[in-house]
């Protein structure tokens, strides 16, 4: 059984590329982004084209560069944001460039395909210097967690490997 974010969602093993997950929408000129204009959390221009869009997720579950589809879009998404509200869940924020289109793709359920996993060591990276903020905090914390689980589960199948080939 998988366990699920504060909104009811299940959080995928990561093996697992097809998902349904929550998705919101945002745009720059909102209140809680306006200091940020249309800059994204690597420092790069937030994306909306035909062919490539930003996304916010946390990155503790979807890693900077995380590359998806969502089912009937041609569109491909690039995680290069993060929001305080997405932290601790599988929501994923798309961006786009006004309102009107924020407003009318509201909250949905939606099938994705994650096509390229971002990097956790990336994350970290951009993370670490920003502790100080309570979300990078956590998200900084829970991917240091899931990194420590999957090197632990990496070690622990060496030697069943080493006596596998015996």
């Amino acid at each position: 059984m998988l366990s699920k974010d504060r909104r009811g969602m299940p959080f995928y093993p990561q093996e697992q590329r097809r998902r349904f997950v929550r998705t919101t929408a945002y745009t720059h000129s909102e209140s809680d982004h306006l200091m940020y204009g249309r800059k994204n959390a690597v420092n790069g221009t937030l994306q909306f084209s035909e062919h490539l869009r930003s996304a916010a997720a946390d990155w503790s579950v979807y890693p900077v560069g995380t590359k998806f589809r969502i089912k009937g879009q041609p569109a491909l998404y690039i995680v290069d944001d993060y929001g305080g509200a997405l932290v601790g869940t599988g929501t994923i924020d798309l961006y786009y460039p006004t309102r009107a289109q924020m407003r009318a793709w509201g909250c949905r359920v939606v099938e994705i395909e994650i096509l390229e996993w971002g990097s956790p060591q990336r994350s970290l990276e951009l993370l670490a210097a920003r502790r100080r903020s309570r979300h990078c905090l956590r998200m900084y914390t829970a991917l240091q967690a899931r990194l420590r689980l999957r090197a632990q589960a990496s070690a622990a199948a060496l030697p069943r490997a080493a006596t596998a080939a015996l």
